[in-house]
């Protein structure tokens, strides 16, 4: 029998296990097929494998550079091999005389001498038996583990065999006609095979079962979410007043351009679900530049057709101001019914309301949104604060979703007073999410995508600059499209130098161009550390031309529109992620003006290389986002709308497609005929366990 002392619970209270749910959650990392295993007379030097050996002896000492060097000279029975390792004076207590283990390493030569340096080593329990034992030959689960903790992997074996044991049957969550129907194998089974298969043609059976369980989870709370909204909260019917009817003819009328085929179709979506009493919880995503703000602006009017408020919150005062500017050049020109008023009409308002408005024009502002003068308000979080209530509030846009917490969303939303409606809600995001990860991580809202970019614009030509030459090209593009009348951006990773970090810093970045490639042209500096005013005139001089280069960090990475802008410079491209860099590039080719992104990277790492290829070679924000989710998983997305329990441990977005999909029809059907879950005890128990708070925090969101 394996027992778990004191001394062991609270080593595995470290590492995140601290009952049996969590112990069966921790699966292997990778296996060993001893029935397959090579041996160290078969290997040749520079070859890489895995092999099951027997200490003989350990000795530990320090080596002319005065660094710990253990050696632990090893036979498997067919050959000898010395596991050298330097700076890892532990392992002369880890690995003692007689200890069993697997060692995965290169095979070298050394004075003679077959040696592994620095080896991957997992330690086998001495009770597992000899090389010879018939029990040998098996599939060895390899457990993530911990030195620090004190816990490793044969002591992870030990204990998850003991709890399958004492387990027995489990219940099963899924239903039997959908284990069926998805061909997928029940829990027991799948638990058992994944911890301790007989062949390795278990373990992909077993892995697609869990992975599913993990993502139809994630589901049923989506899915109870939106079922919670439907059934509690009555929405706000966003129909005409008689004496607004007009507002939209007059808009559409006097737009200059034709919405493009998604727009029009997005427009219809959001128009259908805002004449309804069910709350919109909407999910409008597009690539940069696809109009979405012609949507929202759309979504906003309806709003002030019916007689309601909008609000549209934004996670930057940059943005803000952006979206100010837009709304108000798109819809500020109209009018709308005021019987006090001589005539009867006066302009529509669009208010900004953000943390550097003046104590006098703050309260007038918040004066008109609580008497509905003020029609649709564009803020930061400012509008979250105490005192800003709003006389009618039926639509909130919440725009690049990502950057605010549930909480901000919820708050927002409860500031409505329309009696006791729930106002609509609209989430949009520049960056785009493949079809699997937004139904994952978004499954309780309805998706927009616009897919199509307005006429009017062009693309932009991507060049990675691999060396000083290309580098100066791009420094060269700069000055000829600045002497055109046209801006630039140059961007940096860093507002001030790091000691430990190699990239140039904004600041010192402006200083040195003033001085070289950009002298005689003028500058200006934007950063999240200057003061709101600050970077309001400096935005303001850059839209009007006063300032030709803008030397910036990623604080212009989304929103920021100027028209005239036709290079981007990045500086230390490979320092950024994919979707930053295409967001990035989406600050030009906003206009029918030609223009170039420049990434400039003379020596970056295989794997940043891989994503400034990327970036070269296309310009649709869908495929790099798929390219992204392939190349760095789903942490980026992870935390967006789940934490802690509930990261994905073994379902893939990009390799589980099809899997994802389902569990979404699944959770559809289960919480459809049972909101409550209360005829499924076990899916609604490990729902809110692997979960946490956080399906209990985003049921209101």
């Amino acid at each position: 029998m394996a027992k778990v002392g004191p001394r062991a619970v609270d080593s595995l209270a470290e590492m995140g296990i601290e009952n049996i749910a969590d112990l069966l959650s921790h699966y292997p990392r990778r296996y060993v097929d001893r029935t397959k295993m090579r041996s160290l007379h078969s290997l040749v030097p520079g070859e890489r494998s895995t092999v099951v050996l027997r200490v003989l002896s350990v000795t530990s000492r320090r080596s002319r550079a005065n660094r710990a060097m253990v050696e632990a000279r090893c036979s498997d029975g067919s050959a000898e091999v010395t596991l050298v390792f330097f700076n890892q004076g532990w392992r002369a207590r880890q690995l003692s005389e007689g200890a069993q283990l697997l060692a995965f390493g290169k095979l070298e030569v050394f004075r003679g001498r077959r040696q592994m340096v620095n080896p991957t080593v997992d330690l086998f329990s001495s009770l597992e038996g000899d090389a010879d034992a018939a029990g040998f030959a098996k599939v060895v689960p390899i457990y993530p583990s911990s030195d620090k903790a004190g816990i490793v992997s044969w002591q992870i074996a030990r204990w998850v065999d003991e709890a399958l044991r004492r387990a027995g049957r489990m219940a099963d969550p899924l239903p039997a006609h959908w284990r069926s129907a998805l061909g997928l194998w029940a829990r027991s089974e799948a638990l058992q095979a994944i911890h301790a298969p007989r062949s390795m043609d278990e373990v992909e059976p077993a892995r697609r079962r869990l992975a599913f369980d993990e993502l139809l989870r994630i589901q049923v709370a989506a899915a109870q979410r939106r079922s919670s909204l439907e059934l509690q909260a009555r929405g706000v019917v966003h129909l005409p007043a008689e004496s607004r009817l007009d507002l939209l003819e007059q808009f559409w009328s006097s737009f200059p351009f034709e919405p493009t085929r998604s727009q029009a179709a997005a427009m219809s979506e959001i128009a259908r679900d805002m004449a309804t009493e069910r709350p919109m919880h909407r999910l409008l995503q597009g690539d940069v530049g696809s109009g979405k703000t012609l949507v929202a602006a759309d979504a906003m009017l309806r709003c002030v057709a019916a007689g309601y408020q909008a609000v549209l919150l934004a996670p930057t005062e940059v943005l803000a101001v952006q979206h100010h500017l837009s709304i108000s050049q798109m819809l500020g020109h109209l009018e709308v019914p005021e019987e006090s008023r001589l005539g009867g009409r006066r302009p529509l308002s669009v208010g900004l309301l953000t943390a550097r408005l003046t104590a006098k024009r703050r309260e007038a502002l918040v004066a008109g949104i609580a008497n509905a003068s003020v029609d649709i308000t564009v803020g930061t979080h400012a509008l979250l604060s105490q005192g800003v209530e709003f006389a009618a509030l039926g639509l909130v846009v919440v725009d690049e979703q990502h950057r605010f917490g549930v909480e901000q969303r919820s708050l927002l939303r409860e500031k409505a007073s329309a009696a006791g409606t729930v106002p609509d809600m609209l989430v949009m995001t520049a960056t785009p999410i493949p079809r699997t990860a937004a139904l994952t991580f978004f499954g309780d809202l309805d998706l927009t995508t616009l897919d199509e970019l307005p006429p009017g614009r062009s693309p932009v030509q991507t060049v990675w600059a691999k060396d000083p030459q290309a580098a100066a090209q791009a420094w060269n593009r700069v000055r000829e499209e600045v002497a055109l009348g046209h801006r630039a951006y140059v961007v940096c990773p860093l507002v001030e130098g790091s000691e430990r970090m190699e990239a140039r810093s904004a600041k010192a970045e402006m200083e040195r161009l003033a001085s070289a490639e950009l002298e005689g042209i003028s500058l200006g500096l934007l950063h999240g550390q200057m003061p709101e005013q600050k970077k309001a005139d400096v935005m303001e001089a850059f839209r009007t031309g006063e300032v030709g280069v803008l030397v910036a960090t990623t604080v212009v990475e989304v929103g920021v529109d100027v028209g005239e802008a036709t290079v981007m410079v990045v500086e230390d491209a490979d320092r950024f992620g994919i979707a930053q860099l295409h967001q990035l590039r989406g600050r030009v080719g906003r206009s029918s003006l030609h223009s170039w992104c420049f990434l400039l990277s003379e020596n970056p790492s295989p794997v940043a290389a891989e994503r400034l290829a990327a970036l070269e070679a296309t310009s649709d924000g869908f495929e790099l986002a798929k390219m992204d989710l392939e190349m760095r998983g789903e942490g980026t997305l992870l935390g967006v709308r789940q934490k802690g329990r509930s990261e994905l441990r073994l379902a893939s977005l990009s390799e589980d497609a099809d899997l994802v999909v389902r569990a979404h029809d699944v959770a559809a059907e289960l919480v459809s005929a049972d909101p409550s879950l209360s005829g499924n005890a076990p899916l609604l128990e490990e729902t809110e366990y692997f979960l946490g708070q956080d399906a209990v925090m985003l049921s209101k969101s």
